[in-house]
């Protein structure tokens, strides 16, 4: 049976993933602030304060350690919402890699969420794994919580930085968002609508995980995203269809940017039109390949 650490084990992506590690038979430790929700009562519980150092005898003898923790992104970017977004990212990540690469019993492997803001506003450009780092807050950022994770590899960890995309479910994230202004038939695309949106199935995240905990020769980026990336345009209309609305009014960019600020630039405007490369070479299953298998599974 796997012993296996999580770190942000509360949020959208950290709860889904323990429900269906634990099914599987895995055994769950949470990496948690002391005021985080209690889980399972059988489950190991380890309290860090993310911006400080962490003991390696704490984090010694885990098979896997999967580092979600991070604040959300979404929101006005404030100076100050800047430095909390970095700091719940970077030092943290730093500090449990350190600590990994010094225990005695390591872990096989050591999976660290990034995102694909790393490549910045890249308009039409295909980009894979092995494309280069954007420019703007959001490519600086992912770019550091990447290095962050650092030290575990050079100590022999197998490192995966998951560079995670949208990801897709009613239960929170941007489609929940998005589903109260589409369903009263108040959606509509962003800008010009041109920009790619990679996006992934909550679902696909879930498997794509299991899928490199077990997959030996996966390491470095890895790109969490469905293999049919598409337009704002193509997005938004795919989901007013599938929730048989119209999607008639566009959210000009002035808006976009009186709403959000700098954040509207660099996540609702930008376009990133990425490839899973690295999950369909290695044989990932994708089970919702496109917007409307994922929408439908849903049953918004």
């Amino acid at each position: 049976m796997a012993r296996i650490l999580v770190s942000g084990s509360s949020g959208l992506v950290g709860s889904a993933l323990i429900t269906s590690l634990r099914g599987a038979g895995a055994r769950i430790a949470r990496l948690a602030r002391p005021s985080t929700a209690h889980g399972a009562n059988d489950e190991e519980r380890i309290p860090w304060d993310p911006s400080q150092p962490i003991s390696a005898d704490a984090v010694s003898g885990f098979d896997a350690v999967i580092h979600l923790a991070g604040e959300s992104i979404v929101g006005r970017w404030t100076e100050s919402r800047k430095i909390l977004l970095r700091n719940s990212r970077v030092a943290p990540t730093a500090n449990l890699a350190r600590a990994l690469a010094q225990t005695k019993n390591k872990p096989a492997v050591f999976l660290c969420a990034s995102a694909i803001g790393y490549y910045g506003n890249r308009a039409d450009e295909i980009l894979t794994e092995e494309s280069s780092p954007g420019k703007g807050f959001t490519a600086d950022l992912a770019r550091d919580w990447e290095q962050a994770s650092f030290p575990a590899a050079s100590a022999g960890i197998r490192t995966v930085q998951m560079r995670i995309g949208i990801v897709l479910s009613p239960a929170g994230g941007a489609l929940r968002k998005m589903l109260l202004p589409f369903k009263m038939g108040l959606g509509g695309r962003v800008g010009d609508g041109r920009q790619w949106m990679s996006w992934i199935d909550l679902h696909d995240v879930i498997g794509a995980i299991q899928h490199i905990l077990r997959s030996d020769l996966l390491h470095g980026p890895v790109n969490l995203v469905a293999p049919k990336p598409l337009t704002n345009a193509e997005f938004t209309n795919t989901l007013a269809s599938a929730l048989s609305r119209p999607a008639i009014l566009p959210v000009p960019p002035f808006a976009a940017r009186l709403a959000f600020g700098q954040m509207a630039d660099e996540l609702l405007l930008a376009s990133q039109r990425v490839e899973p490369t690295k999950l369909i070479s290695s044989g990932y299953p994708f089970r919702y390949p496109t917007l409307r298998s994922s929408l439908e599974a849903q049953k918004l």
